[in-house]
C-alpha cells in the first residue's frame, strides 16, 4: 500500500503475443479502474505493446530485427494458432462480433486511465528500440531495479 493507503499493482510483461497482452492490458485497466496504482514494466518481446508502427535498429542485427519482428501492438500473434496471420485475423473478427475492444484500443486507455507503462532499459538497448518509437504516453525507460522497489511495496505483482 502506498502513503495515501491505495492498492497498487506491479506487473512484468515479457510477452509479445496477442491473448498475453489482451490479458496484461484487461487487468491493468481494471486495476487502474478500481483507483489502483498500475506499474507496467515491458521487457524484451513485451515492448511491441509500446511501439509504433516503425522500424528501429542502428547495427546489422538491431535492423535484422527490426525487421523480423517489426510492427506495433496491431502485429501480435496469437499464442496458438497464429497460422502465419490469419489467426490475429480470425481472432480480430470473433472479438469484434463481441464488442472486445482491439488491443492498441485497450492499451490507450491504459494511457488515459494514467497506468505508468515503463520500457525495460537493457532490453530496448539490446534490441535497438529507441524511446522515439514508443507510443505517447510511455515513461522514460528504466532498470530492473526501479521495478523491483515497485513490486517490493505493491498489494499485487504478476509477470505475463
Amino acid at each position: 500500500m502506498d502513503e495515501q493507503g491505495s492498492k497498487s499493482l506491479a506487473m512484468v510483461v515479457m510477452s509479445g503475443e496477442m491473448d498475453k497482452l489482451f490479458g496484461a492490458f484487461i487487468i491493468a485497466n481494471g486495476a487502474a479502474a478500481m483507483g489502483m496504482d498500475v506499474t507496467m514494466f515491458f521487457t524484451f518481446w513485451g515492448l511491441r505493446a509500446l511501439k509504433k508502427d516503425v522500424r528501429t535498429g542502428k547495427t546489422f542485427f538491431g535492423k535484422m530485427l527490426g525487421l523480423m519482428y517489426g510492427g506495433d501492438i496491431t502485429r501480435a500473434n496469437p499464442s496458438k494458432f497464429s497460422f502465419g496471420g490469419m489467426g490475429r485475423w480470425m481472432f480480430g473478427k470473433m472479438m469484434g462480433n463481441h464488442n472486445v475492444q482491439k488491443l492498441n484500443e485497450m492499451r490507450d486507455l491504459a494511457v488515459e486511465l494514467g497506468v505508468n507503462m515503463y520500457g525495460c532499459q537493457m532490453s530496448m538497448d539490446v534490441m535497438e528500440i529507441p524511446q522515439e518509437s514508443f507510443i505517447d504516453g510511455v515513461q522514460d525507460p528504466v532498470g530492473v531495479g526501479f521495478f523491483l522497489l515497485k513490486a517490493q511495496t505493491a498489494d499485487i505483482q504478476l509477470f505475463i
